[in-house]
């Protein structure tokens, strides 16, 4: 069997790291939205967000609705094609709705940039963007991120919902993918 040394490069962010921070920004989360007059609608994106997003929302002292969806500008061969698909929205009404929509990683800055315009568009009272990976060395259009866990390199970060070829999700841990994994 083999062990995480045999396809981890190196680990990113320990379990007790990450669940600091997803401590921190629920606390903000929390400060920033207490004053609002309808549950926050929290959307994870799914699949990678899975983890980080209930973690976050189970530890918001506010109201809040559940809602996820799936949306993607990424192509087979993991290059973002510029063009933004939603493959299944979200059941909430946005209209005059405050969305905090939670992600696992925003790097080229297509799908949130296109999500924000989108919610916008269909009423939503404001928008805001939390992340658990931030890697602007890969920012093809410029988004405010509001509430952000960890900066990361250009490398191929797995574990805590992140994945390579739907492996290593489950891994508690942040960790930097071996180049020999998928460079094949």
């Amino acid at each position: 069997m083999k062990t995480k040394e045999d396809f981890i490069e190196r680990v990113l962010y320990t379990e007790e790291e990450i669940d600091k921070r997803v401590k921190e920004l629920s606390k903000q989360i929390s400060e920033d939205y207490k004053d609002i007059k309808k549950p926050l609608l929290t959307v994870g994106i799914l699949n990678g967000a899975v983890m980080f997003y209930t973690d976050v929302v189970r530890r918001l002292t506010i109201p809040v609705h559940f809602d996820f969806l799936i949306a993607s500008s990424y192509d087979a061969s993991a290059q973002t094609s510029g063009k933004v698909n939603i493959l299944k929205n979200i059941d909430n009404d946005p209209k005059g709705r405050d969305i905090l929509l939670i992600e696992d990683i925003i790097d080229s800055g297509t799908t949130m940039d296109y999500l924000v315009t989108y919610f916008k568009s269909r009423g939503a009272a404001s928008v805001k963007l939390c992340t658990l990976l931030n890697k602007p060395s890969r920012r093809k259009i410029d988004v405010e991120i509001d509430y952000c866990g960890f900066e990361v390199p250009d490398e191929f970060v797995v574990g805590y919902g992140l994945d390579f070829a739907q492996h290593y999700r489950n891994l508690p841990y942040l960790g930097i993918l071996k180049r020999s994994i998928y460079a094949k």
